[in-house]
């Protein structure tokens, strides 16, 4: 099961809503920094912009690399590579920017609200769940 992280930044909080297959299956094919219609997560009224993720591995996404990939690049800074002292260059794996089975959290931010606040959307998404 997919989870989504969904960030909105009026209030500074963070949701985490569990994608079943159906949703999953709308988002697979779409790229990071991309925008979705709420409606396609249960969230009527609202827009959302992907913003990244990681796979069931633990690699994360990054906008700049094309396709659906998981090669090992040279990294300077950005997702997946963090140095310790300036100037250091690695080669890491990471996932390319186009969404996938493999995707095991999706990252995503608010664009624009709707006319329900967003804590109740997921609290009655959680319980529809449960």
């Amino acid at each position: 099961m997919t989870k989504m992280v969904l960030s909105e930044p009026d209030s500074g909080k963070s949701y985490q809503i569990e994608l079943d297959d159906k949703k999953m299956d709308k988002i697979i094919g779409k790229k990071v920094g991309e925008t979705l219609s709420g409606d396609i997560l249960g969230l009527s009224g609202y827009e959302v912009k992907l913003t990244g993720g990681s796979d069931k591995d633990g690699f994360p996404m990054r906008k700049d690399l094309p396709g659906m990939r998981r090669p090992k690049i040279l990294l300077r800074r950005g997702p997946g590579y963090r140095p310790k002292e300036k100037g250091l260059i690695r080669r890491k794996r990471v996932r390319s920017n186009t969404y996938v089975k493999e995707i095991s959290q999706i990252n995503a931010v608010v664009v624009k609200k709707g006319s329900k606040e967003l804590e109740e959307l997921v609290a009655a998404m959680k319980k529809k769940q449960e």
